[in-house]
């Protein structure tokens, strides 16, 4: 079963007095244990299209299904509860809080639901990704390749089925990339997620399961 999936999605956006089409009937699917990316020149709706599949944004036309639910119509309160609860987001630029340590990062997502406590899992994240040692570091502590692997902790902390990951290894040097890519197939694995990438790195595309191609907002089959 497909844990998103969108089924001739079209997205428009208006310019002043020009409509713009971002998104051209596209479908896509991604599923558990499987590591999608998506490639295309600037311009050809990528962000568009991870903004979709995130449900940060909602289609002119078409149908968007999260775990076999349709969630097309939902409000803005549903669609932020669904992004919390099954979502995890990994950005290029990390955007971890400089006074706060690796572990407090991580929690984050959870700190404003006091039902839950998930610094065991925090800790337990940290520790699969190999900073265990770092749990009490601050991000300006840690290397690039460590801070990522902090936001790719922190993405994983509420347990999500999909992983959203927008040119994770951008900042990274080829080597330090390659580590990233590493733990991101094993944590795929070991979490049964999806994850979905938007890059441009070549060495991505060799990890992944399947590679979208996205030219003038289509998918080219």
């Amino acid at each position: 079963m497909s844990v998103i999936e969108l089924v001739d999605v079209v997205k428009r956006y208006e310019n002043g007095t020009e409509l713009i089409t971002a998104l051209e009937e596209v479908t896509f699917q991604a599923t558990h244990g499987e590591m999608v990316t998506i490639i295309g020149p600037s311009g050809s709706g990528k962000s568009t299209l991870l903004n979709m599949i995130g449900l940060l944004d909602t289609p002119t036309e078409g149908t968007v299904r999260l775990n076999n639910r349709e969630v097309t119509d939902f409000s803005p309160d549903q669609l932020t509860e669904e992004r919390r609860s099954e979502i995890g987001f990994v950005f290029q630029d990390y955007h971890l809080l400089p006074m706060l340590t690796a572990t407090e990062n991580v929690e984050l997502p959870t700190m404003w639901d006091t039902a839950i406590d998930r610094h065991d899992r925090a800790v337990d994240l940290l520790e699969r990704v190999g900073l265990g040692d770092r749990r009490t570091h601050q991000p300006t502590q840690l290397s690039g390749g460590q801070r990522q692997r902090v936001a790719i902790a922190r993405a994983l902390i509420n347990e999500p089925d999909i992983l959203l990951a927008d040119e994770p290894t951008g900042n990274l040097d080829q080597d330090t990339g390659a580590t990233i890519l590493d733990e991101l197939t094993r944590l795929k694995q070991a979490e049964d997620i999806a994850i979905v990438a938007v890059t441009h790195d070549e060495q991505l595309v060799e990890y992944a399961d399947r590679v979208v191609e996205l030219v003038d907002g289509r998918i080219n089959t």
